[in-house]
């Protein structure tokens, strides 16, 4: 284990991850006895989401970024010379490239599930400026461990570098010929501009056809996802239709059974008054009946009296 590798992992992982990684690997150093590993280990400082975010893109399209920064310098030595029309187009190109890019960072980020906010996608996109704009800050991007965001104000990059300087001594700066007078000069200045204009073109091109791709992709993707959900619920539309059908049949089945205890009671409750009048003709009968009863007892006993009467007379 070096510092260059345990630099690469750790640049690499999420910002929540970093922390405990970095006191893990400090732990690694010093089981193997290296100390002075240990505290540069220990000494990595932690990048932000904007920094992180420029470090993964780097990592995932580290071609992509070396032509960015191939393109700024071009475009250093070929705005100088430019008139009001091409130098917008230019700009105009320069930002569809940025953008793009940015769209690309913020699409690796939510693969790993991090949504990426407005605010960090302009640090972004800042950083991408500056190192379009200064070839130390592209030398600072192409490392691949920058800490945090950086920003161009035309004085100069502002930021944080990368940590450590492990990275491949910086390629000379391109330095135009010594210009001479005549029409070798203009023929030259006229062969950058137009080798600016055209990597710029194809960058633009080449990132916009991998956007396209990854929209198709992630189109295709959720029509996958929405189709397989639209038959689940069909599937479940189908099992509730099939419910509603079974209830619909048990409520028929219920009102016609509710129709026949209706009509059971109707009968029930005609019989009842029926029973209800015979009953009350019953009553006023057995009435009557106890009154001549009672009257012929009295007759009875009033002609066994006079009979008694009479025999003993």
């Amino acid at each position: 284990m070096d510092l260059d590798e345990v630099a690469d992992e750790l640049y690499e992982v999420p910002p929540e991850e970093f922390t405990a990684l970095r006191k893990q690997r400090q732990d690694d150093a010093r089981a193997e006895g290296d100390r002075a590993l240990a505290r540069a280990v220990g000494g990595l400082p932690k990048p932000s989401t904007a920094a992180w975010v420029c470090n993964l893109l780097v990592r995932e399209h580290r071609d992509e970024i070396a032509s960015l920064v191939e393109l700024g310098g071009l475009l250093r030595e070929a705005q100088e010379n430019l008139a009001g029309d091409q130098l917008r187009a230019l700009n105009r190109q320069r930002s569809q490239l940025l953008a793009a890019l940015v769209r690309q960072a913020a699409a690796l980020a939510r693969e790993r599930d991090h949504r990426v906010s407005s605010s960090v996608e302009a640090q972004v996109e800042d950083t991408l400026r500056a190192a379009l704009a200064d070839r130390e800050a592209g030398e600072a991007l192409l490392t691949g461990r920058l800490t945090s965001p950086m920003s161009y104000s035309g004085l100069g990059t502002t930021g944080a570098r990368p940590v450590l300087r492990l990275v491949p001594p910086p390629q000379p700066e391109r330095t135009a010929p010594a210009t001479r007078r005549g029409t070798g000069a203009a023929e030259r200045r006229r062969r950058r501009e137009e080798e600016a204009r055209r990597v710029a073109e194809e960058e633009a091109r080449r990132v916009a056809e991998e956007e396209r791709q990854r929209r198709l992709e992630d189109a295709r993707r959720a029509a996958e996802e929405a189709t397989a959900v639209a038959a689940e619920t069909r599937a479940s539309a189908e099992e509730e239709r099939h419910r509603v059908d079974d209830l619909d049949a048990r409520r028929a089945d219920l009102q016609a059974r509710v129709g026949e205890l209706a009509d059971e009671l109707a009968r029930a409750e005609h019989e009842a008054a029926e029973v209800a009048e015979e009953l009350q003709r019953a009553e006023r009968h057995r009435r009557t009946a106890e009154r001549r009863a009672g009257e012929a007892v009295a007759a009875r006993d009033r002609a066994v009296a006079a009979l008694r009467a009479l025999e003993e007379g």
